[in-house]
């Protein structure tokens, strides 16, 4: 892994001067993913708020060879792309190394564009997927996706006195994408820069498919203040709510371990999208989600041989 003085000095694939929110933490994820790059990059981008802040026609900040798809199909263009530059090196009419990413948020990944990216995981092409992952459909307007937790407001699921947010737990698309038996799979978050600059070279220079699957909270669709999104990422982990782990070669691995597991309270109460479930009516779905965060940890703990 390089140091901090050498991912100083590298040249930045993504730009300022993009019109992403204040405080929206998917550049940051994406400068520090794109760290791990040691050869030329060809970006593919579903359709959401990174594509759509960071290539107004005629300006773009990506400086890749860059490719718009469909909020559906973003694994399937870059997979084409990718296999069309393993024909043309075959045929001796392209030189050199190429490095193929594609990135999603969570609308685009956990739903609508599961199919596309499982088959590209089946067939084995060698490209990274990243799913930046803001917990909802924010481009559009904040609706929920599969990746929002239990509990939280959102534009289609709004707290009420019927429906106190959403009903459902949030899939877990990381195991899904581990399931496939692909050679690397990880979470991480931007809030811990080493691990995902890591993270992000192991899996842009494995051969065959790799997936991260990045929390990058959002100041807007989560109600917080502009300036928290690292804490915001920081209390994910330490609350266990998102997990850092890998899985190499289908080895589960965990890369941080709370020195003091912190109660899931302390990640939803700056969240004004959780805010109607401190009302005394709701306590159940404090306990509920608590319960569920502990479950899963347990049962991550299990898979990492680190059982407590």
């Amino acid at each position: 892994m390089a140091s901090i003085k050498e991912l100083a000095r590298k040249e930045e694939l993504l730009t300022g001067g993009h019109r992403l929110c204040a405080g929206c933490a998917a550049p940051i994820a994406v400068r520090q993913i794109l760290m791990g790059a040691k050869t030329p990059v060809v970006a593919g981008c579903a359709t959401c708020c990174l594509e759509v802040s960071t290539t107004p026609y005629p300006y773009t900040s990506w400086m890749t060879s860059y490719i718009h798809s469909a909020f559906e199909n973003v694994a399937a263009t870059v997979t084409g792309a990718e296999a069309a530059y393993k024909a043309l090196k075959r045929a001796g009419k392209v030189k050199g190394d190429f490095t193929f990413v594609a990135f999603g948020g969570d609308g685009g990944t956990y739903d609508i564009g599961i199919q596309a990216l499982s088959g590209a995981l089946e067939r084995g092409h060698s490209f990274t997927y990243v799913c930046y992952n803001n917990e909802a459909y924010m481009n559009t307007g904040t609706q929920r996706s599969g990746a929002t937790p239990l509990g939280a407001w959102t534009s289609t699921t709004p707290a009420g006195s019927v429906v106190p947010g959403k009903p459902n737990n949030r899939k877990d698309l990381t195991a899904i994408a581990a399931a496939h038996n692909v050679p690397y799979v990880a979470q991480s978050t931007p809030a811990l820069w080493k691990d995902l600059t890591r993270k992000a070279e192991k899996a842009l220079n494995t051969e065959g498919p790799a997936f991260l699957n990045v929390l990058a909270p959002c100041p807007r669709g989560w109600r917080f203040p502009s300036d928290m999104s690292i804490e915001m990422a920081k209390l994910a982990v330490d609350t266990c709510v998102w997990p850092v782990y890998e899985v190499i070669d289908g080895e589960w691995k965990l890369n941080r371990k709370p020195k003091e597991k912190k109660p899931v309270t302390e990640w939803l109460k700056p969240q004004g999208r959780f805010r109607h479930l401190f009302k005394p009516e709701n306590e159940h779905l404090l306990q509920a989600i608590q319960e569920k965060v502990d479950q899963d940890w347990q049962r991550l703990l299990k898979r990492c041989g680190e059982e407590e």
